[in-house]
């Protein structure tokens, strides 16, 4: 029987502490190993939900999860290096900065070891990426959310977790691209960087609203960007005259939504893409194809679009948004 343990282990080479837990292999288990941007965060402590449940419901396979303390790309790639020195069977990544990565992962495949990546559909070397969904569709969800809300008109801006986090550039970018049918909203101060730090996301917006005290809309890419610009916009009393959508967790911004300093939230469930990473790095190792049509057994993942990446690898997309505000966030557990 497999059973659940907490564990610390430290990556030598970098003086990094990489902190999780996970399924504890058995002899012969194939040792996969989940590496997020950073540990601590709820939306990873999510991740990891799924990530320990499909190694205890699946035979042959060990799953755990490990992350740096701080989101730092440069921490997070001494871990993945440590780990390919282990030489454990299987990485599945979710890049802080996937360029940062990229030799690394290389190295990795050429030592045998199995690369699956979430959130990094640039990235040459890795055999499958996966999507919970169309990134610049994303973005372009919250713009129309934003630009409804303030009648099409007026000062927005939008946040990352940093310019290195692809997929938050790829939402601002969708987001920006689709406004471009407006003539009367205005840009400004894109893409300011949060480094997934709520604290700096209130602080980031406390000047935007000093400098733009006209601005009306707000982007978040981090998970936890609209707990920041909600603090920001619920001290300065604009609940009624800011609209601010981006991704979160319903939970984690449940006062924001229920104040109204935070308009919306959308996300996909981390604890599903955790899951169904493991589902590809478990089919990768036994030589199984994932191929367009196929339901890997997940909502949002079951019906899936393969598509080829930049590199030999393929990218998995599914349809894994969901749309949350104050009337249906308590429909949520997490």
């Amino acid at each position: 029987m497999k059973r659940h343990t907490p564990f610390r282990i430290a990556a030598a080479a970098a003086g990094i502490a990489m902190l999780g837990s996970g399924v504890l292999a058995q002899e012969g288990d194939k040792e996969a190993v989940t590496v997020v941007k950073v540990t601590g965060e709820n939306w990873f402590t999510r991740m990891e939900e799924g990530v320990n449940a499909y190694g205890q419901e699946h035979d042959g396979i060990a799953t755990r999860q490990v992350g740096p303390a701080r989101a730092d790309a440069a921490q997070q790639a001494a871990i993945v290096q440590d780990l390919v020195a282990q030489g454990v069977d299987a990485l599945a990544i979710v890049p802080m900065d996937p360029s940062s990565l990229e030799g690394i992962l290389r190295r990795a495949m050429g030592r045998g070891i199995t690369v699956i990546t979430h959130e990094a559909d640039n990235l040459e070397n890795t055999q499958l990426d996966l999507e919970a969904f169309d990134n610049e569709e994303f973005g372009a969800r919250f713009a129309t959310r934003i630009a409804e809300c303030m009648g099409e008109k007026g000062k927005w801006t939008s946040f990352v977790g940093s310019l290195g986090s692809l997929t938050h550039v790829q939402w601002a970018d969708g987001g920006a691209k689709y406004m471009e049918q407006f003539p009367e909203m205005e840009l400004v101060s894109p893409k300011n960087e949060s480094f997934n730090d709520a604290n700096r996301a209130y602080e980031l917006a406390r000047e935007i609203l000093r400098t733009h005290p006209d601005i009306r809309g707000f982007q978040g890419g981090s998970a936890i960007d609209v707990i920041g610009i909600g603090r920001a916009v619920e001290e300065a009393g604009l609940e009624d005259e800011t609209c601010v959508y981006g991704l979160g967790l319903p939970r984690d911004t449940s006062e924001y939504l229920e104040s109204g300093a935070v308009d919306g939230i959308s996300f996909w469930d981390p604890k599903d893409a955790g899951y169904v990473m493991n589902v590809l790095v478990d089919m990768t190792l036994k030589g199984e194809e994932v191929e367009s049509g196929m339901d890997l057994g997940v909502p949002g993942y079951e019906d899936v679009t393969v598509s080829d990446g930049p590199g030999e690898g393929k990218i998995v997309r599914g349809q894994a948004w969901v749309d949350v505000d104050a009337s249906n966030w308590k429909d949520y557990p997490f």
